[in-house]
């Protein structure tokens, strides 16, 4: 069995864009784990959010998260799953996690209106805020910390399976 690559980051990092190129590239299918919650849900990620809440939406994310399973595979996965611990702890078991980091400013400037993006963000808090709260968190679980900084696509996507192939 191939072990899975997990895609951790900030929204507007890559993780779908870059998730997508590899797994063409390394002959694996490409999950993206905000599709999965909406498909388990039967409702948008953004309706989850209205009906349950911040806490609810990542509490359902750690438990769908936690159960699921796959092999051979590409998988983006949303940028709040590090807050489930159970989640990260089944992605970890059958994957190599790869961090897709970017400098705060550069992160900004892609991201643009949050608002339209559907970020995990807790009312009041700012887009430095959730930053600086996440960060320790995709260090602690990245097996691989891909600098993104000064980077395309492509770039990226090079940086990622120069780094894998040692894992894998």
């Amino acid at each position: 069995m191939k072990k899975n690559i997990v895609l951790i980051g900030m929204p507007g990092v890559g993780k779908s864009t870059v998730g997508v190129i590899l797994a063409k590239i390394l002959g694996y299918k490409f999950v993206d784990t905000d599709l999965v919650i909406q498909e388990k849900e039967g409702k948008l990620l953004k309706d989850i959010i209205a009906e349950k809440g911040i806490d609810g939406f990542i509490s359902t994310e750690d438990r769908i998260l936690s159960g699921f399973r796959t092999s051979s595979a590409v998988i983006a996965t949303g940028g709040s799953a590090v807050y489930g611990e159970a989640a990260m702890k089944n992605l970890s078991k059958n994957g190599i996690i790869v961090y897709l980091k970017l400098d705060y400013k550069k992160l900004r400037y892609r991201l643009g209106n949050i608002k339209n993006r559907g970020v995990v963000i807790r009312e009041g808090q700012s887009l430095s805020g959730l930053y600086k709260e996440r960060i320790p968190l995709y260090e602690k679980y990245s097996d691989i910390i891909i600098d993104e900084n000064g980077c395309n696509v492509e770039k990226t996507v090079s940086k990622a399976i120069a780094e894998l192939e040692k894992h894998l």
